[in-house]
């Protein structure tokens, strides 16, 4: 049987000496393995205390949750507990509630805080590192799969800055949700294994606007093969630590892409291609459902490819590449949707940068970064192609796709809506005049629709024709473009609701959005109500526009 070891109550608590004694409060032992090799394989922090500080030399520092008052499980992804190796008796224990609220630990968990660097909002920021998340341990579980659990909120660490490490409710909910969301979509990302509140005040200003106020505090355990980032090579680069640069490198390999074979050399090589690619992968699956990530600094970014930190995020309603949903990135706009592609690849070039002293030349991180171009362009150009329904994606294709979305902003357009209506448009196309009725509720702007409604219902019927001549199919076209363009997406007044209920004590809309973005590109007419347009309250109401960083 495992056990659970508590931590140190706060000075404020009664300390919880009933969970100490317990030696059979998690049951499946024969699932949880922990292997922890992030910690037993790079150096560590000399350090053991909190305190605030450069850690130089060093990968991670030695950390612990500070316990909180009354961890209680809001939610949790069933998928990701089997994932992982829980069972349903463990997760509905209190003690699954005391270690993923950082009450407790599992035998086997090391918490640690990882050192890293990042380049934010363009600019090289220094020392950054996990300041309100920390690793508890690397699961492998019964089918050899590694997973490590990291909490985002458990308290400060020696990266906290002047930060005190909580989260907030609505930040938690928000990444919880859109973790799940995201992976549901198809789309390489993160998991989120719970949601805990703590019972304790967490004191934020929300816009940062002098108007600070106390919200509910609450934990997510993110779940990932790897929570290593670029900003993890930049920062030992940036100090010219060129020996520990090089034992994270190659670390990395081993842990994280052990199938890649040859010589030293040609691994790293194969290793920075592979990181290019799975990263141009990553940001065709943004552009193909209308996710803006929002704050795209390089210690934000995964060297495995995966969509890591969920902050002020946000979904496009009427489509507008020069959106963002960061009002620390209202002026500039540099993490804006259509802008997402290129600043990828800035990053990516901040890593080579980071890795040029491991190689002999520029040549192979050229060529790798050549490879991000290329992947991007060719598996964009067939993304695009497939959600309109084409076969192919040659220059007429493409053509009518530019026109398209030059329509779709001018004419206000929802971005989801239209696709999945666009599917739904069989071989006999109406009257010009009616054509636009084929849409439905699409619209945000009656005097956008007027101006250039009649432009995009002739382009509809060009469409119409040249997918027609196609000679696929009603049916079977339907089935292709409904299979890439959700029914359901995680749009922000969605996540907003939730959390105004949650903050009322009430987690039946977590519950529901989580049910149903577990089935976004199916009709679920009971849940007709969530794949509607952004209401007219929404579009300027907190939370359900534009987000601050605040946690």
């Amino acid at each position: 049987m495992f056990r659970v070891i508590a931590l140190g109550a706060p000075q404020h608590l009664v300390p919880y000496h009933a969970v100490a004694s317990m030696t059979d409060l998690i049951t499946n032992v024969s699932a949880l393995t922990f292997d922890n090799r992030f910690v037993s394989d790079l150096p560590g922090d000399t350090e053991t205390s909190e305190r605030r500080r450069q850690v130089l030399g060093a990968c991670w520092s030695a950390v612990a949750p500070t316990p909180v008052a009354a961890p209680h499980l809001m939610a949790y992804a069933h998928e990701v507990a089997v994932m992982v190796g829980f069972t349903e008796v463990d997760v509905a224990s209190q003690q699954f509630a005391d270690v993923f609220g950082g009450n407790a630990l599992l035998p086997g968990m090391q918490p640690y805080a990882a050192c890293y660097g990042g380049h934010q909002f363009g600019n090289w920021a220094g020392q950054l590192g996990d300041g309100r998340a920390m690793s508890l341990g690397e699961v492998v579980n019964a089918r050899g799969e590694r997973w490590e659990l990291q909490l985002k909120g458990a308290g400060p660490t020696p990266y906290s800055r002047t930060a005190d490490g909580r989260a907030v409710l609505r930040s938690s909910i928000r990444e919880f949700l859109c973790s799940e969301a995201m992976y549901h979509l198809g789309v390489p990302t993160t998991r989120a294994l719970s949601l805990v509140t703590t019972g304790e005040p967490v004191l934020r200003d929300m816009f940062y606007n002098g108007n600070a106020r106390d919200e509910p505090g609450a934990i997510v355990c993110r779940v990932a093969p790897s929570f290593i980032r670029f900003g993890n090579f930049e920062i030992l680069a940036a100090r010219n630590d060129i020996a520990l640069l090089t034992q994270f490198v190659d670390f990395t390999i081993a842990r994280d892409f052990p199938h890649l074979t040859g010589t030293v050399s040609e691994r790293r090589v194969a290793w920075f291609t592979a990181v290019c690619e799975t990263t141009a992968v990553m940001i065709v699956h943004w552009m193909r459902v209308g996710f803006v990530h929002g704050v795209m600094n390089t210690d934000n970014m995964s060297i495995l490819g995966l969509t890591i930190d969920y902050g002020p995020y946000g979904w496009l309603d009427n489509f507008d590449p020069t959106w963002t949903p960061n009002t620390t990135d209202a002026s500039s706009r540099r993490y804006r949707f259509g802008q997402q592609p290129a600043v990828a690849q800035w990053n990516l070039m901040r890593l080579a940068d980071a890795l040029r002293p491991l190689f002999d030349s520029t040549a192979p991180l050229q060529d790798a970064l050549a490879r991000y171009h290329a992947v991007y362009t060719a598996q964009h150009d067939a993304m695009t192609a497939t959600k309109f329904g084409f076969l192919a994606s040659g220059d007429v294709e493409q053509t009518l796709i530019r026109e398209a979305f030059t329509l779709l902003f001018d004419a206000n357009v929802d971005y989801t809506l239209f696709f999945r209506a666009l599917g739904e448009i069989s071989d006999a196309l109406p009257e010009l005049s009616s054509t636009l009725l084929l849409l439905g509720d699409v619209f945000y702007d009656e005097s956008a629709l007027l101006a250039h409604g009649d432009a995009l219902a002739e382009w509809m019927v060009r469409w119409h024709v040249h997918i027609v001549h196609g000679g696929e199919g009603f049916a079977a076209r339907r089935a292709r473009m409904h299979a890439v363009n959700p029914r359901y997406v995680l749009r922000n007044y969605l996540a907003q609701q939730a959390i105004d209920l949650a903050t009322t004590g009430d987690a039946s809309m977590v519950q529901t959005l989580l049910e149903v973005m577990r089935h976004p590109y199916e009709d679920q007419p009971q849940y007709a109500q969530f794949a509607a347009k952004r209401p007219e309250w929404a579009m300027n109401k907190a939370g359900c526009s534009m987000l601050s960083c605040s946690s």
